[in-house]
């Protein structure tokens, strides 16, 4: 799972876009039941922090006459994403002004009406990324709950927190599941305490099994906040995500979940699983971002990783979170951009 590191000396600027309902979905059951006080993304807008890189990638292709490579990068700064928080990038004592800056941001957007929303990811478990490698380091056990204690209190309940991709599901097989959980446990409760709303990062569909997965999400406690979030950074397809969500929601009592469609529109349109995490050729753009009133406990449609942004170097590509506009580029020219 790639690091996104940010570039902490750009001004906080936000981009706003209405998230349209995703409509009716052909999923059948009862309706959700999970906890919470509603879908906090109905009718809101997320915060986008303002990307210099992608900026001045679109200045670039201005300058250089390629208009068509222009419009497709601006069109990709501006679509909603997660705003990542790596103890590397964000260390204790900076996490938190850094999160209040981007909260206030969302505030300012809107007047203080709550239209605006921002979606932070926390990655920073001990022994991050232990089965992909290439995001290796996260804190320690006597370093992590505090430092998420300090994102949680600034981002207050304002927020939204996507918490630990992979942490769960890698778990199974890194050895470490007791200290994971227990970890996790902990962040889930203070997290909880202020008022964040809170999806527990659940792999993916062609990972761990559903009832393995709410067996995890049940240690945690995940009854006690919004729900769990599916495919994050990865490129499952949609079908296939909103199936084992669904399962996993039904396993939990009905909890409420998001999926990540920055990078499914490839596997979504083929119907087939992805093997490889990282940089696989052949993908796209998937669906756009949207919140979903359909019934079920999909709470929206969300891109939580910047498609822009490389997973690792594998593929030709650069390291883990570094800008990659040839195959930004090539995602959104494959998905009809």
């Amino acid at each position: 799972m790639p690091i996104r590191p940010l570039a902490q000396t750009a001004a906080l600027a936000v981009a706003t876009l209405v998230l349209a309902s995703c409509g009716a979905s052909d999923e059948s059951g009862d309706g959700p039941t999970g906890t919470g006080d509603g879908n906090p993304f109905a009718e809101r807008a997320q915060t986008v922090l303002a990307n210099p890189r992608l900026t001045a990638a679109v200045r670039q292709a201005e300058a250089d006459g390629d208009t068509d490579r222009a419009r497709v990068l601006e069109r990709l700064a501006k679509v909603p994403t997660g705003i990542w928080l790596t103890p590397e990038a964000f260390p204790a004592g900076r996490v938190g002004p850094y999160v209040a800056g981007a909260v206030g941001v969302a505030d300012g957007a809107d007047g203080g009406k709550g239209s605006t929303v921002p979606l932070f990811v926390v990655y920073g478990i001990p022994d991050r990324d232990c089965t992909g490698g290439f995001s290796a380091g996260g804190l320690t056990d006597e370093t992590y709950v505090p430092w998420v204690s300090e994102i949680a209190a600034a981002a207050g309940d304002r927020s939204v927190v996507v918490l630990e991709p992979d942490a769960l599901a890698s778990s199974v097989s890194c050895g470490d599941k007791e200290s994971r959980i227990r970890l996790l446990k902990q962040a889930v409760g203070v997290l909880d305490a202020a008022g964040v709303t809170t999806y527990v990062d659940a792999g993916h569909s062609a990972w761990v099994p559903a009832a393995t997965m709410a067996e995890l999400l049940r240690a945690v406690d995940v009854g006690s906040v919004r729900g769990f979030a599916t495919d994050v950074a990865n490129y499952q397809p949609l079908s296939r995500e909103r199936a084992y969500a669904a399962q996993l929601s039904k396993l939990l009592d009905g909890a409420h979940y998001v999926i990540d469609t920055g990078r499914s529109g490839a596997s979504s349109a083929a119907g087939t699983p992805v093997d490889d995490w990282c940089n696989p050729e052949g993908q796209s753009l998937g669906e756009n971002p949207g919140f979903v009133d359909d019934g079920t406990g999909l709470d929206a449609l969300l891109w939580i990783k910047p498609p822009a942004e490389s997973d690792g170097t594998c593929h030709g590509g650069p390291p883990a979170g570094d800008i990659w506009l040839d195959r930004a580029v090539r995602l959104a020219e494959d998905a009809g951009w």
